[in-house]
């Protein structure tokens, strides 16, 4: 799974937090989860719309590469706690360089849609915001964006956020648009019109190369062109580190990082993947994807004459964990749910959690790493009533089992990133 902006800004926005604002603010956990169900994809909109008339993308790249220390539920936390501070007046900055004057009108929107005093959407808004921009500014320094590759992937996020936005938020009215389909249409123009300028460029070098009839002048010159446009796209595109790694030809799993600055997700194939219903002895029917692990379990504990031990397991294909840290995202709920069904339609079945890293980064670390992610899904499956009796425990093995070596391509290693399921009884 690529890189999601929306829901990394999201996920910093956990119950801690919500509980704590209700708290401090005097306001119901329904109004503040609501309230930020809007300030998120609104402060987005915000950049998008900033990005998509910006004149130096730089400046609005280093902008959010700034606050980057904020995205984060403790850097939250602090400042609800705090009264704000500092991080609040960087707030306002932020709303006042996205929304201009618009933004003292921000408040009353958000507290008019949530049900809470402005004064209490105040706060929020000039707390969130940093954290908010922090979180696409953590993704530009950990991947090395170039203003150019900055202003593609907001390009490449802009329907979803935009899609986030509440109807009942007139957010199109404020940035003076007749919708916000018209902000999207700007960004993508901005960036279709970069890529259109290396082309341009290209094709001037040509024609400079053919006025002057000398072919094998011309010949060399065409290979240098041609180079430095892979150079300038491949730079552009933001070729940077990404999580994520399959385990084997057909299913992947959540990368476990080797490191707390690294971003963890999964990574899906590039094939698309063939959804299936996985209908269960009890008659539930599941979600799944062919290959995937609710397809390749059921049918391995449906087969009698395969047996269980230490050896068979089976690898997660759609579960993440929020960056540096062993909290599952809202998304893995669906395939930590699946596993729970299956436990019980097979009530004899029981299971160990086994967690898996690559060689890269400390050793140390990986194990302890590991060990708490497969702790933190063996407790996601308790939370949901999952019989402990077939919960035989969770182990981390760090990169004991790895095959690749710590300097092998990324794709060889990502194949020691997963957590997977093993089946001891059924």
């Amino acid at each position: 799974m690529s890189f999601d902006l929306l829901e990394s800004a999201k996920n910093l926005f956990n119950s801690n937090v919500v509980s704590q604002a209700s708290s401090q603010l005097g306001e119901s956990e329904g109004g503040i989860q609501q309230a930020l169900s809007g300030i998120i994809p609104t402060v987005l909109a915000g950049l998008l719309n900033k990005a998509g008339s910006a004149a130096d993308a730089g400046s609005l790249l280093n902008a959010v590469k700034g606050v980057a220390s904020d995205a984060s539920p403790a850097a939250i936390g602090s400042a609800l706690q705090s009264g704000g501070g500092n991080l609040l007046s960087k707030g306002r900055d932020l709303l006042s360089s996205l929304f201009g004057d618009k933004a003292g009108s921000l408040a009353g929107l958000i507290a008019s849609y949530a049900g809470i005093k402005e004064s209490s959407a105040n706060t929020l808004l000039q707390t969130a915001a940093p954290a908010t921009l922090g979180t696409v500014g953590q993704y530009a320094a950990q991947n090395n964006l170039s203003p150019n590759s900055f202003l593609s992937l907001l390009n490449s996020q802009k329907d979803k956020i935009l899609g986030a936005v509440p109807g009942g938020l007139n957010i199109a009215g404020l940035l003076g648009l007749a919708s916000l389909g018209d902000l999207g249409k700007k960004l993508g123009g901005l960036v279709s019109g970069l890529g259109s300028g290396v082309s341009n460029a290209a094709g001037s070098a040509v024609n400079t190369v053919k006025s002057g009839g000398s072919r094998w002048i011309w010949s060399l010159l065409l290979i240098l062109v041609a180079i430095l446009l892979l150079w300038y796209l491949m730079r552009g595109c933001g070729g940077g580190k990404t999580g994520g790694g399959t385990v084997s030809d057909s299913v992947t799993t959540s990368q476990l990082a080797d490191s707390a600055n690294i971003t963890v997700t999964e990574n899906t194939p590039a094939v698309t993947r063939e959804s299936i219903k996985v209908t269960l002895p009890d008659g539930t029917v599941l979600d799944a994807y062919k290959g995937g692990i609710e397809d390749q379990l059921v049918t391995f504990l449906k087969d009698d004459s395969r047996q269980p031990g230490k050896d068979i397991w089976f690898d997660f294909d759609n579960l993440n964990f929020k960056t540096g840290s062993a909290e599952l995202t809202t998304e893995s709920a669906a395939q930590v749910s699946n596993i729970a069904a299956i436990l019980k339609a097979f009530p004899k079945t029981k299971i160990k959690i086994g967690g898996y890293t690559d060689r890269t980064g400390d050793s140390t670390q990986n194990l302890k790493l590991s060990q708490t992610r497969a702790a933190a899904v063996e407790t996601a499956l308790k939370k949901i009533n999952t019989d402990a009796a077939q919960l035989l425990g969770a182990e981390g093995y760090g990169s004991q089992f790895a095959k690749a070596a710590a300097t092998a391509p990324d794709e060889e290693r990502k194949k020691d990133r997963h957590i997977s399921v093993s089946v001891r009884e059924k």
